[in-house]
């Protein structure tokens, strides 16, 4: 388990450094750690997971068009564009992968996790998804399909997994902190109310 005091301690000393010597100026290390904190990640795709969820008009446009449908909400750039939205069903799971390198949609999912650019999961996911999915708690019925999804620089997936049950009536805000990174991968599942 990583502490998270000695990675604090590590990052401030590396960071204190790199200012030191002149190589970054603290100022633009602030702007991008505040464009990740509040303009990227999770919590972007989150909110339009909640919104297909919430709005069977804004699914359509976002199963068939995930780019635009997307942009609808304001996430556009680094590595958001050619979006594919991908619908988990009780017959189907879908798990990306990025067999080559680490493509990854920064605009709705954040930084990539560090297993996610891990060989061994790049090609265990291919070869033996049901068990990557074990790995990560999910444990799906035989007669669910699992398909693997390869992202690519020309086009990057989210998964819209499925909505929980005995959240009829919710707020999309409300929706939205159901909806986990993992579960926009297909390694995880939205979390229950």
């Amino acid at each position: 388990m990583v502490d998270n005091g000695s990675m604090a301690a590590r990052t401030e000393a590396l960071e204190s450094i790199l200012v030191e010597k002149g190589y970054v100026e603290p100022a633009a290390l602030d702007a991008i750690v505040e464009t990740y904190e509040h303009d990227v990640g999770p919590r972007n795709g989150a909110k339009v997971v909640a919104r297909s969820w919430s709005d069977p008009a804004y699914r359509e446009r976002l199963l068939s068009d995930a780019t635009s449908a997307i942009a609808e909400l304001g996430f556009t750039g680094r590595a958001g564009e050619h979006m594919v939205a991908l619908e988990n069903t009780p017959r189907l799971h879908h798990l990306v992968v990025c067999t080559l390198c680490s493509c990854y949609p920064w605009t709705v999912l954040g930084l990539p996790p560090t297993w996610y650019k891990s060989p061994a999961y790049r090609s265990r996911a291919v070869i033996d998804p049901r068990g990557v999915l074990a790995d990560f708690g999910v444990t799906l019925p035989d007669a669910t399909r699992i398909a693997v999804q390869d992202s690519t620089s020309e086009v990057r997936y989210l998964v819209v997994p499925m909505r929980p049950e005995g959240t009829d009536g919710w707020t999309e805000d409300r929706l939205a902190a159901l909806v986990t990174r993992d579960s926009m991968i297909g390694t995880g599942l939205a979390m229950s109310p």
